[in-house]
C-alpha cells in the first residue's frame, strides 16, 4: 500500500525538477513536469533518449488539456469520453510547448491514466506530466520498481513502488488527420473495441 505521504513527496519532487518513476496500467513510467525545460533535459540525458522522439504525458482530468493541447479535434469526443484508459490521443500542440516533448511534430499525446496511482500522482502535482517508459532508450520497457532501480541506479530523484505492473503492450496511440482517427500503434486497448473507424 502506497502512503499519501509517499505521493506527496514524489509530486513535490516534480515541482522541483525532479525525475521520478512510478507504476502505470502497463509498465513504469518517468515522470517530470512537462513545462520544466532543465526537467526535460535531465529526462532525456537519463534516458539516452533520441531528440527525434516525442514524449507522452498524463493528465488527471480535462481541465489540464488545454494547458498541452491547442485544439480537440471533434472525431476525439467519443474517445475522451473512454478515459480513464490505456488510451493515448495525440492533439495539436500548443505552440509554447517545449520542443523536447513535442520532437518537433507540433503535436502532443495525452492520456489519464487508469492505474490509481497513476491518477493520484497526477492529481497531486497539479498540472501533466510526462510518462516515457522508465527505461534506458532501446532497453525493453520495466514492471516493477526493483527493475526501474537496476536500469537506474543512481540518478532518479525518487522511485514509487507500486508493486508489480501488468507490461504487455503499451497504450493505444491514436492521432486525427483531417478529423478523421488514425491508429498510431496497436496497444492494450484493442482498436477494434473503439468507438470510431480508423
Amino acid at each position: 500500500m502506497i502512503s499519501f505521504q509517499s505521493l506527496q513527496e514524489a509530486a513535490t519532487i516534480i515541482k522541483q525538477g525532479g525525475v521520478v518513476a512510478f507504476p502505470t496500467e502497463t509498465y513504469y513510467g518517468l515522470a517530470v513536469d512537462p513545462f520544466n525545460e532543465a526537467a526535460l533535459d535531465k529526462l532525456f540525458r537519463l534516458k539516452k533518449r533520441p531528440e527525434n522522439k516525442p514524449l507522452l504525458t498524463l493528465i488527471s482530468g480535462l481541465d489540464q488539456l488545454l494547458s498541452l493541447a491547442e485544439s480537440v479535434p471533434p472525431c476525439f469526443s467519443p474517445l475522451i469520453k473512454l478515459w480513464p484508459a490505456p488510451l493515448t490521443l495525440v492533439f495539436p500542440a500548443r505552440k509554447e510547448l517545449s520542443s523536447r516533448l513535442t520532437a518537433g511534430t507540433k503535436t502532443i499525446g495525452v492520456r489519464i491514466s487508469p492505474h490509481p496511482v497513476a491518477l493520484r500522482f497526477v492529481e497531486l502535482c497539479g498540472h501533466p506530466i510526462t510518462a516515457t517508459s522508465a527505461n534506458i532508450s532501446g532497453a525493453i520497457a520495466v514492471n516493477s520498481a526493483q527493475a526501474v532501480a537496476a536500469q537506474f541506479p543512481r540518478d532518479l530523484d525518487y522511485i514509487i513502488d507500486g508493486g508489480k505492473t501488468p507490461g504487455g503492450a503499451g497504450s493505444t496511440l491514436v492521432g486525427s488527420v483531417a478529423d478523421h482517427p488514425v491508429l498510431l500503434r496497436r496497444g492494450i486497448l484493442a482498436p477494434e473495441s473503439l468507438p470510431c473507424t480508423f
